[in-house]
C-alpha cells in the first residue's frame, strides 16, 4: 500500500510518499481501506515532533479517515468486511489502508460522502466535547468563537447555534467572517482590523461573552479572556497562532472565570460510552440537517504539500481533505 510517510520531524514538506505492507487487525481491530483522510492542525505538530505527544520516527502521521473496512479481527462482531466507517487513530490515516480500534471506530453516517466523513470525527467531536461536556453550554448564552473560519472553528459555531447560543464569530478576513455566517454566525468581528475585546464588549453591550472557544492562542487570547462575563469559560482548543498564551490571574480572581482545556482524544479514550453518544447526537443533527460538514478544500495524497499549506498558512476555511 502506499503511505505518507514522516522519517524525521521537520515541516510537512519533508514527508515522503513509499510503499508499506498493509497492516492486519488484531484482536479488537479492524483494517479499512480508506477513500480520504482529514488533516488537522496537529498533525504538523506531531510531524514537527511539537505535539504533546511525541510520536517516535519512522511513522505515517493522521488521525482520522473513512472508507471501507476491508479486514476484522478475530473477535470483531460490531463491523464486518464492507461496512462504511470512520475511523480515529493515533496515526497512521495517511495511507491506502489503516487499522484502527473498534471502540474508536463508528459507521459512517448516510448523510455524509467519505470526504465529509473524513473531517466529521476530530473536529466536530472536539466542537462538541468542548461546548456541552467542558463549557455546559446552555441556550441564550453568548460563545465567542477565534479562528471561527478554520476546521476547527466552523464546527464550533455551527454547533453552539444548534445548541441555542448566540455565536460571535472572530476572524482576520472579511472572506472568513463571510464564511462563518453562512454557518450560522450571528455576529462577527475581523480582528484584523479592530480590537477584540473591545469589539466584543460593544456586541454585548459591557457583558462580555459566557464561553471563549479558542483554537488560536497568541496575542488575541489574553484580549478575548478580559471580554469573559461573570462566570465566564474560557476553553483552550490549540494554538494555531504558534504561541502558547499566558493569562492574568487576577482577571480569573474578578470574574470568577474558569480556563478549561479541551483535549478530545484523550477524554474519548477516557469516556467511550460518553464519545459515542456524542457521535450519535451528531449524527442525528446531521440527518435533521441542522449541521452540515463542510469539505473547501480536497487533495490527492500526491498532493500532500499544497494541502498542509492550507493548514500551515492559515488560509483554509472549513475542513483540508486527503483522497487516497
Amino acid at each position: 500500500m502506499r503511505a505518507l510517510v514522516c522519517k524525521e520531524y521537520g515541516p510537512p514538506e519533508a514527508l515522503v510518499i513509499e510503499e508499506h505492507p498493509g497492516p492486519v487487525p488484531g484482536s479488537g481491530e479492524v483494517v479499512v481501506d480508506v477513500a480520504a483522510a482529514g488533516i488537522n492542525f496537529p498533525d504538523v505538530l506531531v510531524i514537527a515532533g511539537k505535539y504533546q505527544v511525541k510520536t517516535p520516527t519512522p511513522f505515517v502521521p493522521g488521525s482520522e479517515a473513512a472508507g471501507v473496512v476491508s479486514a476484522v479481527g478475530p473477535d470483531v462482531t460490531q463491523f464486518a468486511v464492507g461496512d462504511k466507517v470512520i475511523i480515529n487513530t493515533s496515526g497512521g490515516a495517511f495511507a491506502e489502508k489503516c487499522v484502527a480500534k473498534v471502540h474508536a471506530t463508528a459507521p459512517l453516517p448516510e448523510d455524509l460522502d467519505f470526504e465529509q466523513g473524513a473531517g466529521f470525527s476530530v473536529t466536530y467531536g472536539t466542537s462538541y466535547h468542548a461546548l456541552k461536556q467542558s463549557a455546559n453550554l446552555q441556550p441564550g448564552e453568548t460563545v465567542l468563537v477565534l479562528g471561527a473560519a478554520g476546521g476547527v472553528g466552523v464546527t464550533a459555531v455551527e454547533i453552539a447555534r444548534a445548541m441555542g447560543a448566540r455565536v460571535i464569530a472572530a476572524a482576520s478576513s472579511e472572506e472568513k467572517l463571510e464564511f462563518a455566517r453562512s454557518a450560522g454566525a450571528d455576529e462577527t468581528i475581523n480582528y484584523s482590523e479592530v480590537p477584540l475585546k473591545e469589539a466584543v464588549k460593544q456586541l454585548t453591550d459591557g457583558n462580555g461573552v459566557d464561553v471563549v472557544y479558542d483554537p488560536v492562542g497568541g496575542e488575541l487570547a489574553d484580549q478575548a479572556f478580559r471580554a469573559t462575563a461573570w462566570h465566564g469559560r474560557y476553553l483552550v482548543i490549540g494554538f494555531a497562532s504558534g504561541d502558547i498564551p499566558k493569562f492574568a490571574a487576577n482577571i480569573a480572581l474578578l470574574k470568577e472565570a474558569s480556563i478549561i482545556g479541551v483535549w478530545w482524544g484523550t477524554w474519548a479514550t477516557k469516556n467511550p460510552q460518553l464519545q459515542i453518544r456524542n457521535m450519535l447526537e451528531m449524527a442525528q443533527l446531521i440527518k435533521e440537517g441542522t449541521l452540515t460538514p463542510r469539505v473547501t478544500e480536497s487533495y490527492s495524497i500526491d498532493d500532500f504539500r499544497n494541502a498542509f499549506q492550507a493548514i500551515t498558512e492559515r488560509r483554509a476555511r472549513g475542513k483540508v481533505i486527503l483522497r487516497m
